[in-house]
């Protein structure tokens, strides 16, 4: 009932209406998410931080529209658009002793601090999935719940931790060295996942075409985009 009446609000409002976006990190979409508001004013936008595992579950029961995940979620009815390929270093503060490297090993890492977000965030799940991997558990010294900190506080000097190439083109410069993890399984992949059989609305459908035809590169929208912003790599799970 509540999908449908958003179809019929939708309608009569031409497209101004409300589209809700669930993430487990908002940083990867200030720039898509701006570009939006400015092209789109009378929209209103719900973020909603929101873990992985809990994803599929909101977007079947249409409480959220869109999801964006920095990990795979494994589960049916979902369609998925992969927006990001982003390889993941180690950041150290300067002068620690692997920050002149230009690659490390997880093999090398072992025993060393690590500042960390709780378990469920995607840094937390990559960094136990890659000393798993190799029968090892990450000395974990700093646990946050502001995952956006965590370069500041390895900046400070309380550890080393997981940080995405992508912080590195960030307007915010954080004082820290970022080194090169020697593991091909050290990366995060950044999907946009929706309902299969969910109504989209307008407002859902422009934040769509918004994010899958942002360049992450330059930062700004691709020129090739089509209208319902579905690119050929888009899959039904």
């Amino acid at each position: 009932m509540d999908a449908g009446r958003r179809a019929v609000a939708d309608a009569i409002s031409e497209g101004v209406g409300t589209v809700r976006l669930a993430s487990e990190t908002f940083l990867t979409l200030t720039g898509p998410l701006a570009a939006y508001k400015r092209a789109h004013p009378d929209i209103e936008v719900e973020l909603r931080w929101m873990l992985a595992e809990e994803m599929a579950r909101h977007l079947r029961a249409q409480e959220v529209d869109l999801c964006v995940a920095s990990q795979p979620i494994s589960a049916a009815g979902l369609t998925a658009v992969q927006l990001l390929d982003d390889a993941v270093g180690m950041a150290t503060p300067l002068g620690h002793p692997l920050a002149s490297r230009t690659s490390v090993s997880i093999d090398e890492l072992a025993g060393q601090p690590f500042v960390s977000a709780r378990k469920g965030h995607w840094r937390r799940r990559l960094l136990d999935r890659l000393f798993a991997a190799r029968s090892l558990t990450p000395k974990i010294v700093c646990e946050v719940d502001e995952p956006s900190a965590i370069a500041d506080l390895i900046g400070a000097g309380l550890g080393i931790g997981l940080v995405p190439a992508f912080a590195r083109r960030s307007s915010t410069r954080v004082t820290a060295a970022w080194v090169a993890v020697d593991s091909p399984d050290c990366r995060r992949t950044v999907t946009l996942y929706w309902a299969a059989d969910s109504h989209l609305s307008t407002a859902a459908r422009l934040m769509r075409t918004t994010i899958t035809s942002w360049n992450w590169i330059t930062a700004e929208p691709r020129s090739n985009a089509d209208d319902e912003g579905v690119l050929p790599t888009t899959s039904t799970m």
